[in-house]
């Protein structure tokens, strides 16, 4: 599972390992080849979700965006699973604060929708945030995604292949 990998001009995205997700999971101690604000909550139920259950395909599971130059961790991302019998992906993402502003999501984003459209199986990728993030928003339609929808708390988003 650890030589899939996808690689972008600042970027790699690795597939989570059992050892790397129960790191990631406990949250402490804090590794020195991870950022200071890494793991988020999200990137600690992600970690929780991958041990009870590790994908059969690294692509359709957890990734962690790493700092091509230096290693780093710096957030997670990923689709919640293979696509379902319409071909459709969810997918979540998110980098440590410090790593926010600097492109580092819309990058490691529009990778992920590449080899994921790649894939034959897949139609459509749908991804979703909360009202206030406005910053997520941009990445997202950034990334090619358009808003389809919203409730009470989120707007939902879509990109066809």
């Amino acid at each position: 599972m650890t030589s899939f990998s996808v690689e972008t001009a600042r970027l790699r995205l690795r597939p989570y390992t059992v050892e790397a997700a129960e790191q990631v999971a406990a949250g402490t101690p804090r590794r020195s080849d991870w950022s200071p604000g890494y793991p988020r909550a999200d990137d600690r139920d992600v970690a929780r979700l991958f041990l009870s259950s590790p994908p059969a395909e690294p692509l359709f599971g957890p990734l962690q965006i790493l700092l091509a130059d230096d290693e780093v961790v710096i957030g997670g991302i990923g689709f919640f699973g293979p696509p379902d019998e319409t071909g459709t992906v969810e997918m979540g993402y998110g980098v440590a604060p410090e790593a926010e502003g600097y492109g580092y999501a819309t990058e490691a984003l529009r990778a992920l929708l590449h080899h994921g459209f790649a894939d034959a199986r897949v139609r459509r990728a749908l991804a979703d945030t909360a009202h206030d993030n406005v910053a997520s928003q941009r990445v997202l339609e950034k990334a090619g995604l358009r808003r389809t929808s919203s409730d009470e708390n989120l707007h939902y988003y879509a990109i066809e292949g």
